[in-house]
């Protein structure tokens, strides 16, 4: 009786070395650069494997995630130990510590008169460490210069980011020295808008900042010329949607007049004009077109250009057009 099961046991034994050494084989066989890196598959535990083999390219991964788990953002937000990500708007990046405003403890309790005193006094030198010298303080107001005028326009969080590393170049080129912060914080400001794609005429940018129009675009040209920007020509097309919002005009309008902008710029009209005022004609053109008449001093307004211009860029798209007014 027991003679059979011995044999089965030999038999097992021999069938698993000779499948170990069928295994040993393919790895002696395969050829880790002959490998199609298309049949390679990464596996939840981080093992690269190669799917026809079933040969494991890497194992033992380095798991650079945290050690707990969480289900739904909620948790993540709980357990997570980490602070805000590093930015570009802030003089520091966003690296050094603030000591909260509320006068609590970590249990929420009021604290004591004494300790209140205290915290303002940590609060204040806090503050004042934060910038080490007058170029700190200088560039920690560009960027709260650079933010405030942002906000003002409504334009999202990549456009203060782009804006603040263009003025932290221009910083580092020694483009600053001879011209005021606030006017070259407002230059990158609509440099980064027009890097964007969320163009904002001269106009708007010089509403909200304190220094004059003439001076944002004669910074502005400098610091692109001396920084390589490579700015493009701003698309009439997308000022459309911004000014048609604000004039309470329907998708019809905003079709028509992103059609006249495309039909006459082909045949060369758009060269050498403003792109708000050429944007503006085609709006009132395309207005006068789907029967929601708006008036020239009405668009010019939203355009912030003169009705004049609007007059002279919609004859010529009219005539270009072909349509008789």
């Amino acid at each position: 009786m027991t003679r059979p099961t011995r044999q089965r046991e030999d038999r097992t034994r021999w069938q698993g070395e000779e499948e170990e050494d069928a295994e040993a084989d393919v790895e002696e066989d395969v050829d880790l650069d002959d490998l199609d890196p298309e049949d390679l598959v990464r596996t939840a535990d981080g093992e690269l494997i190669h799917e026809e083999t079933g040969l494991i390219i890497e194992e033992e991964q380095i798991d650079p995630g945290p050690e707990w788990r969480a289900f739904n953002h909620q948790e993540r937000q709980e357990k997570s130990r980490v602070g805000a990500p590093t930015t570009q708007t802030m003089h520091d990046k966003g690296l050094t510590t603030t000591i909260d405003w509320k006068d609590k403890d970590a249990y929420g309790r009021s604290i004591s008169s004494r300790k209140r005193s205290q915290m303002h006094r940590l609060r204040k030198w806090q503050e004042r460490i934060r910038t080490k010298d007058a170029g700190e303080r200088n560039l920690q107001f560009a960027l709260s210069e650079v933010d405030r005028m942002a906000s003002a326009l409504g334009v999202p969080r990549s456009v203060r980011e782009v804006a603040s590393v263009i003025y932290r170049r221009a910083l580092n080129e020694d483009l600053i020295r001879g011209r005021s912060i606030e006017g070259v914080a407002t230059a990158a400001l609509y440099a980064a808008c027009r890097k964007e794609g969320i163009p904002r005429s001269l106009e708007e940018i010089s509403e909200v900042s304190r220094v004059e129009r003439k001076e944002i675009g004669r910074t502005y040209r400098y610091i692109s010329q001396e920084l390589g920007l490579e700015m493009k020509p701003v698309d009439p097309k997308k000022y459309v949607p911004r000014f048609c919002s604000e004039l309470d005009l329907s998708e019809e309008v905003q079709a028509k007049a992103n059609e006249i902008i495309e039909t006459t710029a082909e045949k060369g009209l758009l060269s050498g004009k403003s792109p708000t005022g050429y944007a503006a004609a085609a709006i009132y053109a395309a207005s006068l077109l789907c029967n929601e008449k708006k008036t020239q001093r009405e668009v010019a307004d939203v355009a912030q250009v003169t009705e004049v211009t609007i007059r002279n860029r919609y004859q010529e798209q009219i005539e270009a057009m072909g349509i008789h007014s």
